[in-house]
């Protein structure tokens, strides 16, 4: 099983910057495609980012596109979310997954992890 741990949250101001981690343990999940989702107060969950196993292919949400850029590190079974230009409205948790289907927007695992708190200020 797959353990994931999401790290780098905090509280910036609108504009500034954070980069999120997401650590794996137990399976190599170098072999999955990986990718970042959030949830807003009283908001469903929703797809933010994804990335190829490889690292060739990637893909956002339409509002986040030239703001976040996401990558992973095979040897590390880590995959990043640099965030710049933040907005309020990308407050929420962040959590990180396997992803499949079309566009890799769909979770693979049916769990998640603890998430790490994004929250902008205006």
């Amino acid at each position: 099983q797959v353990q994931l741990v999401e790290s780098g949250g905090g509280l910036v101001q609108a504009g500034g910057s954070l980069r999120l981690s997401c650590a794996a343990s137990g399976r190599t999940f170098s072999s999955y495609a990986g990718g970042w989702f959030r949830q807003a107060p009283g908001k469903e969950r929703e797809f933010v980012a994804a990335i190829s196993w490889s690292g060739r292919s990637t893909y956002y949400k339409d509002s986040v596109k030239g703001r976040f850029a996401i990558s992973r590190d095979n040897s590390k079974n880590t995959v990043y979310l640099q965030m710049n230009s933040l907005k309020p409205e990308d407050t929420g948790v962040y959590y990180c997954n396997a992803v499949q289907g079309a566009g890799l927007t769909t979770p693979l695992l049916d769990y998640w992890g603890q998430g790490t708190q994004v929250t902008v200020s205006s």
